[in-house]
């Protein structure tokens, strides 16, 4: 600690003190039929930072649960802990959950009961497997007898979290997140949607995505009330909505979906705040959920900068306008959020496209919310902000009004329900059977997830291959929800060189339908 009276190294779990000091007595967390005041929340997190420190000796805590308290204190005690957080997606197969921990050095594994089975393919045959936690009666015995601690950093920018993405490689990224952008990100969070200590925030957004897009700090910040959500079920987030007062709540736009039509779904009578990204929110999603009661907003961003980076900053001279323009500008990227720098859009010139609304660039960021770089991946790093600025590999124009729209993605992510799925991994497990040839996975047009993995394949002769067969070739060995949802067998369309064009295959599936982008 600095001996400077003026200076404090900023660190998001700091909000958890003042929120403890503040508003101890207030309730911070619901939990099914569980409940911690802020108080009580500050002292489960302080003591499972007393548990973990020994146990992890500085290195990452890996934690693999759906959106419960276990999680949530995470994000609180492992920092305190002086070890880096390592919140796993919870949908990953036992391969990828194996290669995280390894890649990550993780020391400890903290995980729910319900992963036991996964938890245990995953660990089996690790050189070097984490002292293994496993959340309830032996995680509480562990806080009871555990002594308090807190360790904050001396250095702001100190690793906080890793953060794994898939990116467009077939092997996740480590994304490094340090306690100073945390700290402003999730300022950022709570100043752009309202958040206060009247708040009621429902989990609906899985905290292991980007640390939940900073919200668990962002909540605490506020003082606000964390209603826990194991699992996105219409009927139950429609109870809780009504029975827990819920005023904030953040997801995909297929979770939007999920809401809107629920056979429980009933006008509201207080206004609900709601944030998504992963896809422009359709006009009529917008339009019945503003029946609903809910206020969306759209924002866009990567693992890469802490979540949302952008916001569709609306303006209140918007609110006139026609129901169908108020859409189609509730739909745009927007505008740097308030602790970010300006966003700029560059064309291959290295200089800034005209803010025509017209001209196309690659959108690229930098600022206090972009990540410290990939762990153990210097050429990644250096790929991804050649000149110190963030290249998302999305392609978008500038408008007049200074706010962006995306156009196009230059990587070939699949993003199918606000989840990144790379191409070339569903390519390389494919490939990987004994009857395939050729592959190539592109995104295609779905109702419900907005976009889902196709395979289009080429056979060796006289070998032989059927779609379910393939599909659970893949489910065998990635999570679920990558696996390609149709495969259609026969010769691939290639360029000249032998190299085989997504782009014919894309146009062809997206043939009069324009393509949702994050």
């Amino acid at each position: 600690m600095s001996g400077d009276l003026s200076f404090e190294p900023l660190t998001p779990v700091s909000f958890l003190d003042r929120a403890a000091a503040a508003h101890g007595d207030r309730v911070a967390v619901v939990d099914g039929a569980r409940r911690w005041t802020y108080a009580e929340l500050h002292e489960r997190c302080r003591r499972l930072a007393g548990a973990l420190a020994p146990l992890a000796q500085g290195r990452p805590v890996a934690v693999l649960a759906p959106n419960t308290h276990v999680l949530l204190e995470a994000n609180f005690g492992v920092p305190w802990a002086a070890s880096p957080l390592v919140a796993i997606n919870t949908r990953l197969a036992a391969g990828e959950v194996a290669y995280i921990l390894e890649h990550s050095e993780a020391a400890v594994l903290v995980h729910d009961p319900l992963f036991d089975d996964l938890v245990a393919a995953a660990l089996d045959g690790l050189p070097s497997p984490p002292v293994v936690i496993r959340a309830g009666p032996e995680y509480e015995r562990l806080l009871a007898e555990a002594s308090p601690r807190a360790e904050t950093p001396g250095d702001e920018r100190a690793l906080l979290s890793i953060n794994y993405t898939s990116g467009t490689t077939g092997r996740p990224k480590g994304v490094m997140y340090h306690h100073r952008g945390a700290y402003l990100q999730a300022l950022a969070m709570a100043g752009h949607t309202g958040l206060s200590p009247s708040a009621v925030h429902l989990w609906t957004l899985p905290m292991f995505h980007c640390n939940g897009w900073c919200f668990p700090w962002a909540v605490t910040a506020a003082a606000a009330t964390h209603v826990c959500l194991p699992k996105v079920e219409p009927g139950e987030v429609w109870r809780l909505l009504r029975e827990e007062g819920v005023t904030h709540l953040n997801g995909a736009p297929t979770v939007l979906s999920m809401l809107a039509y629920a056979p429980e779904a009933e006008p509201l009578e207080r206004t609900v705040h709601v944030a998504t990204g992963g896809a422009p929110p359709t006009p009529a999603i917008l339009r019945r959920m503003g029946e609903l009661g809910f206020e969306v907003t759209h924002l866009y961003g990567l693992t890469e900068t802490f979540g949302p980076a952008m916001i569709c900053d609306w303006r209140p001279e918007w609110n006139g306008l026609p129901a169908d323009e108020q859409a189609r500008l509730k739909a745009r990227q927007g505008v740097g959020n308030m602790i970010a720098c300006r966003v700029r859009v560059i064309g291959d010139d290295g200089e800034d496209v005209p803010a025509d609304g017209a001209s196309v660039g690659q959108i690229a960021l930098r600022g206090n919310n972009v990540m410290l770089g990939y762990f153990k991946d210097d050429e990644a790093t250096k790929q991804a902000a050649p000149d110190g600025w963030f290249r998302t590999g999305d392609l978008g124009v500038l408008h007049p009004d200074g706010y962006v729209e995306l156009r196009d993605r230059s990587k070939d992510v699949i993003i199918s329900g606000g989840e990144n799925i790379a191409s070339v991994e569903v390519e390389q497990a494919i490939a990987d059977h004994p009857a395939v040839l050729e592959v190539a996975v592109i995104a295609v047009p779905d109702e419900h997830w907005g976009e889902v993995p196709a395979a289009y394949v080429t056979l060796h002769e006289g070998a032989s291959a059927t779609e379910t067969e393939l599909v659970e070739h893949v489910r065998a060995r990635l999570a679920h929800f990558k696996a390609p949802k149709s495969v259609v067998f026969g010769e691939l369309p290639k360029t000249s060189t032998g190299k085989i064009q997504k782009y014919v295959l894309r146009e062809r599936a997206w043939a009069g339908q324009e393509r949702r982008i994050r």
